[in-house]
């Protein structure tokens, strides 16, 4: 089952009057483009019970595999109970929160079209069966880590929340806090415990994709490519940049010059249908662009790549960076690709030998421009700005020899740029 997580803090929230009617749970969303696999959201409702909640008010993001969710309050009313702690796996159809609604025949009346599986509407909430132990997510964090029940522990807090010093009590453990710590030139840290970190979203669909992928049978091949002609182009378009917004590189240019030898290699931009042993030759031109972000790898595509003008390219990229960094992606982004650009020439290094992203039958890695000598047929020496690109292909799909021609129509492209604009349409 599709599940979900949720990233950040919350509190558990105090009862309200029994005069409130329970609103049916909101429950963890579908969504036919997402993995089993989740990654971590914050809930943006109010951290304290009793707080009001308008109607379409964002009350949490959920993460799948491959996009971020937010899902949105149907009622008007007040937070009840938010069901997970920070870090749960929710599967779908689970309650995410539990809203009480003042107008009770309101919340009847919605319910009437909920699933079969949500519990029955609640007319008088109980503090007992709705909230339990009062405290806030780190307290239950140590009571857990402490191994102790903090539904048994007495609070000595506001309305009887439970506090970091009960959990200690309860535990029979002092309290020790301390001022972030001042190494001395005689101390040395001896804390080296070993860190478990679960895998979570991109990173855990990363682990899912990469295994397929290296039981396909693929091979690589390796071509090195004169970019001194991109390096004149791309100073050009900043020379004559007329749009702050907008940021010119290298990139652009090669998406376009890629979609242009797609045209004339389309088993390139296919992908293989194992059950069928079918090859389908995707009419669009739907380049991916491998990104690096602090929430793991992730792969936004362009699309249609063919009808877009280089301009458009940049500003899509654009968008789809600025959306990858913020980890607002959303389903449309990054699926349906055809084919994958990996700019590890971005980060350093020559060349890189990727994996493919399956279903799609290529990808291409990047590697960095640097200039390097080279000789002329006359023996003297000059100086030129060089690329080593190294494609991974589907040897089930594609043989050497069509990847080897793809790549010399590529490369024509990109040294030759004034061919690229005589055929783009």
């Amino acid at each position: 089952m599709i599940a979900r997580r949720i990233w950040r803090s919350h509190r558990f929230l105090r009862p309200f009057s029994s005069s409130s009617a329970c609103a049916p749970p909101l429950l963890a969303p579908y969504h036919s483009q997402s993995f089993a696999s989740p990654t971590s959201r914050p809930f943006l409702v109010p951290s304290l019970s009793g707080d009001p909640v308008e109607e379409f008010q964002p009350l949490c993001e959920v993460q799948s595999d491959k996009a971020t969710i937010e899902i949105t309050s149907r009622f008007k009313g007040k937070v009840a109970l938010i069901s997970h702690a920070p870090g749960d796996i929710i599967k779908v159809g689970e309650t995410l929160v539990k809203l009480a609604v003042e107008d009770a025949n309101d919340a009847l009346q919605v319910s009437s079209d909920t699933p079969e599986n949500v519990e029955p509407i609640c007319s008088k909430p109980k503090l007992d069966s709705l909230v339990g132990a009062l405290s806030t997510p780190a307290v239950r964090t140590l009571a857990k880590d402490l191994g102790i029940d903090i539904n048994l522990v007495i609070g000595s807090g506001k309305d009887g929340r439970v506090l970091k010093e009960d959990v200690l009590r309860f535990g029979g453990q002092k309290e020790n806090v301390t001022e972030d710590p001042v190494i001395r030139g005689d101390s040395v840290s001896t804390n080296f415990e070993d860190q478990i970190v679960p895998l979570r979203g991109f990173n855990r669909a990363m682990v899912k994709t990469m295994t397929m992928a290296t039981k396909v049978p693929h091979f690589h091949f390796v071509e090195e490519i004169n970019c001194d002609a991109l390096v004149k182009l791309k100073h050009f378009f900043k020379e004559h940049n007329t749009d702050s917004t907008v940021k010119h590189t290298f990139l652009p240019t090669l998406i376009k010059s890629l979609s242009m030898a797609l045209t004339k290699y389309p088993y390139v931009n296919g992908c293989f249908n194992e059950e069928s042993l079918e090859i389908v030759l995707k009419g669009s031109h739907n380049i991916g662009v491998a990104m690096a972000t602090e929430h793991g790898l992730v792969v936004p595509n362009i699309k249609n790549v063919q009808s877009l003008s280089l301009l458009e390219i940049t500003k899509e990229m654009s968008r789809l960076q600025h959306l990858a960094t913020n980890n607002k992606l959303s389903p449309e982004d990054v699926t349906g690709g055809t084919i994958t650009l990996s700019n590890i020439g971005a980060i350093g290094g020559k060349f890189g030998s990727p994996l493919l992203n399956l279903p799609e039958v290529a990808i291409i890695a990047l590697g960095r421009i640097e200039k390097v000598p080279k000789f002329k047929e006359d023996g003297s020496v000059y100086p030129a700005s060089t690329m080593m690109v190294n494609i991974a292909a589907d040897h089930r799909v594609l043989d050497g020899a069509t990847v080897a021609r793809f790549c010399c129509q590529w490369k024509e492209y990109i040294e030759k740029p004034e061919l690229l604009m005589l055929q783009m349409r």
